[in-house]
């Protein structure tokens, strides 16, 4: 049965934002690499257990081929941003707000990369977007000494990139992928690129509390399963531009998340940025109703024939 278009977008909304409170919980317990190595061997072990038990069928080469870079830009770059962010003292709720910038970025790029007209109404939005971030980011920056460092800001806008280049791989593929194929797939290439990382780094070693496997049990089930699945899937239904539009409802359901969590209340310069990040985002995604003029030939043909005849007839 098809999920329904309201089924994908709340899903979509609720499941991604809880991937910034997974990153803060597993980051709590161990370095980033040492979470999305477990994560990622996890999520690769159930969904390509589960894929090769009721899925299993042939791939063609160019699919493998382009599913693996999709991956790696959608799970290798963005997670890693964010979660080295995240792991750097980045708040959750900043990093989703930058990385909730994408629909920004995708009206600007879309005019180029997909055809689409971009107006300067959507030039203006993205400018007012980049003010309202940077309202929540100086906000964090002089929070005092326990933020993070000023860099580590841009790791989200990174991860933002990547995230975006990979929506637009995924559009322009030439042997795409349903969801259920690709996001194995996806994992699998994950799990391998993160183990190298952690391997190097020598953090391989996962820590032996409870709470390491509760986050990495959070991350596969919730970010992973649910998070990218339905991403992906509104990504076939709704284009990039409506995906990214959804991602922008994030930042809010992430603070809702923080809140209740870990009592993280937002600053009153926090939720200044997020306004004006509202109205960027309106202005670069709402378009506004294009007026018809009315058309006369519909209006001729709902005449009765009669009335048309009769019209036709020289006044005597």
């Amino acid at each position: 049965m098809p999920v329904s278009a309201a089924v994908t977008s709340i899903g979509l909304v609720v499941m991604w934002s809880s991937g910034f409170i997974g990153a803060e919980l597993g980051t709590r317990e161990a370095p980033a690499d040492t979470l999305l190595m477990w994560r990622f061997l996890a999520a690769a072990a159930i969904l390509g257990g589960a894929w090769a038990l009721f899925r299993r069928r042939r791939l063609r080469p160019r699919a493998l081929a382009e599913q693996a870079a999709i991956g790696a830009l959608s799970q290798g770059g963005y997670l890693g941003g964010i979660v080295w962010a995240v792991g750097l003292g980045v708040p959750s709720g900043t990093a989703a707000l930058i990385a909730a910038l994408q629909p920004l970025a995708a009206g600007a790029l879309a005019g180029r990369l997909l055809g689409e007209t971009v107006s300067p109404r959507q030039w203006a939005g993205l400018t007012i977007g980049l003010g309202g971030v940077a309202l929540v980011v100086q906000g964090d920056l002089s929070a005092g000494p326990t933020t993070a460092p000023a860099w580590a800001y841009g790791l989200p806008f990174a991860a933002m990139a990547a995230l975006l280049a990979a929506s637009f791989l995924e559009r322009r593929a030439r042997a795409p992928l349903a969801p259920v194929d690709a996001i194995p797939l996806h994992c699998l290439v994950s799990a391998v690129l993160f183990t190298g990382v952690a391997l190097a780094g020598g953090h391989a070693a996962p820590p032996a509390g409870g709470g390491f496997w509760a986050a990495v049990a959070w991350t596969v089930l919730l970010s992973t399963v649910g998070g990218y699945g339905f991403y992906w899937l509104s990504l076939r239904r709704n284009g990039v531009t409506g995906t990214s539009a959804l991602i922008y409802l994030t930042p809010p359901t992430t603070l809702v998340w923080a809140y209740a969590m870990f009592g993280d209340a937002p600053g009153w310069t926090a939720l200044a940025g997020m306004a004006v990040c509202v109205i960027g985002v309106t202005a670069a995604t709402v378009r506004r109703p294009v007026r018809r003029r009315p058309d006369r030939s519909a209006q001729l043909a709902e005449e009765p024939v009669r009335d048309r005849a009769v019209s036709r007839v020289p006044a005597e």
